[in-house]
């Protein structure tokens, strides 16, 4: 069993930047990558508005790059997933295992009353680590639509993110697949650039804000289709056009497209933790700077004599802290992740500080 005063779960932008914080504080951070270390940019290609990288860099570079700089000043990397926690009492305990024929597979896609059954058994074995401090940065995933070419093509005509990939599909023709305001932003975005866009909305309405509907419905670059969906995604090394079903007419279409962006929600990555720390209701982990009037009231409730909100990153269990998309209900960036990711190292550090 291994003992640390900082360990962090997680290895996106958020996780590496925490262990770079916490490893130059001289605190040694264990540092539990996953299997899949990187997170979500190990599957993106060119970034191009990530600051001092002016020619764009490639999201599994820039993953690494950060790693490298957390290792060097001492971060120990631990290529495993945390499988079960509990934070009823300090020190904090980790389990980094999984039972024989189990694979992370289920921390993605197991239902709650799985996971319920997976981390009962887990925690019937001793525990691998214990930890003065936690920092939580497993991220999320953007929810995906589960057709035949999407995973084929993501980063090649398939993306879950307009905001960082609008600029290279300047007079191209793209679809967003989503009817709520997230997917009315990433239209929006797009428009800047693209030659069209198309919005596709399984249902015969939208979810979006008015201010949102009529923004786009006055937009000349843009369509609406309802009661559409994608059954299929297609190219040859990158996307060309996409099987569209209408279900009203039962009838299938094939379009010419060259960018699908898919906009239907994120899922973070925290069912290991429903019954250790307090989720809003979508599964997001709440702090004392979430975007949620859950998070504000938190916030209310821990001000300091000067009118100071303490440790702005800490969770609803004292000396718990979470950064990045898990904790992000808005934003999603690879350069916010990062900066939560630096707070959160400070806040652990100054909070072990008072120990």
């Amino acid at each position: 069993m291994q003992k640390t005063k900082v360990a962090i779960i997680g290895s996106g932008p958020s996780g590496y930047t925490a262990a770079l914080y916490t490893a130059r504080a001289n605190l040694a951070p264990l540092v539990f990558t996953g299997e899949k270390q990187g997170g979500q940019l190990m599957y993106t290609t060119v970034i191009e508005n990530f600051p001092g990288f002016p020619e764009g860099i490639e999201g599994p570079q820039l993953m690494m790059n950060m790693r490298s700089q957390a290792e060097k000043f001492g971060a120990q990397m631990q290529e495993k997933y945390v499988t079960a926690v509990d934070f009823s009492q300090r020190p904090f305990k980790l389990w980094a295992s999984f039972p024989e024929g189990a694979t992370g597979e289920i921390l993605e896609k197991g239902t709650p009353e799985e996971i319920a059954v997976f981390t009962q058994s887990i925690k019937a074995k001793m525990h691998d680590v214990e930890a003065d401090a936690v920092i939580l940065a497993v991220g999320s995933q953007s929810k995906a639509l589960g057709v035949p070419g999407e995973k084929e093509f993501l980063g090649r005509g398939v993306s879950t993110c307009a905001v960082c990939d609008a600029a290279f599909y300047r007079e191209k023709n793209t679809i967003v697949v989503g009817g709520g305001d997230t997917a009315m932003e990433d239209a929006l975005a797009l428009t800047k650039f693209a030659k069209t866009v198309t919005i596709l909305v399984r249902t015969d309405k939208l979810r979006a804000s008015k201010v949102m509907q009529e923004r786009l419905q006055s937009n000349s670059k843009v369509t609406f289709l309802y009661n559409t969906t994608i059954k299929e995604i297609r190219g040859e090394g990158a996307v060309k056009e996409v099987v569209l079903m209408n279900a009203v007419e039962n009838k299938e279409t094939v379009m010419p497209i060259d960018g699908v962006f898919v906009a239907i929600g994120h899922q973070p990555m925290t069912k290991i933790f429903h019954n250790e720390l307090q989720l809003d209701k979508h599964g997001f982990i709440l702090t004392r700077q979430s975007l949620t009037k859950a998070g504000v009231e938190m916030a209310g409730n821990a001000f300091n004599e000067e009118g100071i909100v303490r440790y702005p990153t800490m969770t609803s269990v004292e000396g718990v802290f979470a950064a990045g998309d898990v904790v992000d209900v808005r934003f999603w960036q690879a350069i916010t992740a990062a900066g939560q990711g630096s707070s959160a190292a400070i806040d652990a550090e100054r909070w072990l500080e008072m120990r």
